[in-house]
């Protein structure tokens, strides 16, 4: 069963047995990206690990689970990140003995910043519990359409307003998107190079041995509030925006019904569906 934990960018998987916490998204190191630029901020890991130590007080879960983009760098790492990113999560360790990063898009060469009992998974997610979670840059792994509901990260979605004096206003939040889910999973399927024998039911059926179950994917705000967001209520023609409010092959499918998804702040409020935003 997933739950969010409203008011923080973080849900919570409970079973039988576990209670797994999800993060995404916290781009330790950002900062540094400023600082080459003139821009002196300050290392922002230890507000980071405060904020996620307070959650994880609160809540107690047995697992940490983070959804990819731990670092900032998205190959190299900064000298930054070789200190900071081993004290977060040596702290965490002492709080949380079973934690895993999903593999994200900025993670390449992660290993060595890892402590050894932090497990790396792969970018096409795993399951956990009757949940499927992954990064979102690249396609989920078919075992995930098993599930009914799926979680990702990547995209960091927001929403601005302005005002008539033309401030502007940025809000993280989550988005619940409907799934299609034979239309995810024949995809998911040809990605694998699967053939689709008589139905997309019984070739998952065959090669994976599940059932085809996947309705909603909740996408989860950063956990670093400080990068801001992606506007997703953006109301110029997608002809002028193509892709760029929506990243990762998913979010572009047309197995997601993505101008219908369900908009919430971080505190619960219920927002209205994206085209509705749109049209404000």
């Amino acid at each position: 069963m997933l739950k969010v934990l409203w008011p923080n960018p973080t849900a919570m998987i409970k079973t039988a047995k576990t209670k797994t916490l999800l993060i995404a998204d916290p781009h330790i190191g950002w900062e540094m990206e400023l600082q080459k630029k003139g821009i002196h901020v300050p290392s922002q890991t230890p507000k980071l690990l405060n904020k996620l130590t307070a959650i994880i007080a609160k809540y107690k879960p047995t697992q940490l689970v983070i959804l990819g983009d731990v670092k900032y760098t998205v190959v190299s790492s900064e000298l930054g990140e070789w200190h900071d990113i081993p004290v977060f999560f040596d702290k965490l360790l002492d709080l949380v003995g079973d934690i895993s990063v999903v593999r994200g898009n900025h993670d390449g060469n992660i290993e060595p910043l890892l402590p050894e009992n932090v497990k790396l998974l792969p970018a096409t997610g795993v399951v956990i519990g009757d949940v499927g979670v992954f990064h979102g840059h690249k396609w989920p792994s078919p075992d995930l359409v098993g599930c009914k509901t799926l979680v990702m990260g990547h995209l960091h979605p927001s929403v601005v307003f302005r005002d008539p004096a033309g401030f502007k206003l940025n809000r993280q939040i989550w988005m619940r998107v409907n799934c299609n889910s034979e239309a995810l999973a024949k995809i998911l399927l040809q990605k694998q190079k699967v053939k689709i024998e008589s139905s997309v039911t019984e070739t998952l059926r065959k090669n994976y041995g599940i059932g085809l179950k996947a309705k909603e994917i909740f996408i989860m705000p950063s956990f670093n509030d400080f990068l801001g967001g992606r506007p997703v209520n953006d109301s110029r023609p997608r002809k002028e925006i193509g892709n760029e409010a929506l990243i990762g092959p998913v979010l572009r499918s047309e197995a997601v019904n993505v101008d219908n998804s369900e908009l919430y702040l971080l505190d619960g409020t219920y927002l209205g569906t994206l085209n509705q935003l749109r049209r404000l």
